[in-house]
């Protein structure tokens, strides 16, 4: 069998760094601690400065203990459209490597302005004691553009 993915083109590099860039909740993929039985949870999105997914986390969550013991995840962006078959509709899986950020950092405090500037509701949260940052840096990706476009695409095929 031959690989089904095309190689990036610029194309498909920007219809993944728009999915990036306008998604405003993903599906994160774990693995539970013990490493044997995945997990996946909806999750708030947004992007820092360098274009990479980010999200606010509770340490209540069992995806954060999850990241804690195994930071390598995955996200899977991209809504499906009100009409039609939603497999047709555009997606973008990110393999990654989560980086929990320390809250009363300054890494922390330039997250938490960009965030609350493009996620205004979570200032209702972002200050809790269990709320944290994650960064998700990307390792590769795999867009799935529509019937007979699937796209592999490299960190730097992604990069902002």
């Amino acid at each position: 069998m031959t690989d089904p993915y095309l190689h990036a083109d610029a194309e498909a590099r920007a219809q993944a760094r728009g999915l990036i860039d306008t998604a405003r909740y993903g599906a994160l993929a774990v693995l539970q601690p013990g490493g044997l039985t995945p997990s996946v949870s909806r999750i708030a999105l947004a992007t820092d400065a360098q274009g990479m997914p980010v999200s606010l986390i509770s340490s209540l969550s069992a995806h954060t203990a999850a990241l804690e013991t195994t930071p390598a995840c995955a996200l899977l962006i991209g809504e499906p459209g009100g009409k039609g078959d939603p497999l047709t509709h555009p997606r973008l899986t990110l393999h990654c490597i989560a980086q929990l950020i320390t809250r009363g950092t300054s890494e922390h405090d330039t997250l938490r302005a960009r965030y609350l500037a493009l996620r205004p509701k979570a200032g209702l949260y972002a200050d809790f004691g269990d709320f944290r940052f994650v960064r998700f840096i990307v390792t590769d990706g795999l867009l799935n553009a529509g019937f007979g476009r699937a796209v592999r695409l490299s960190a730097k095929d992604l990069a902002a």
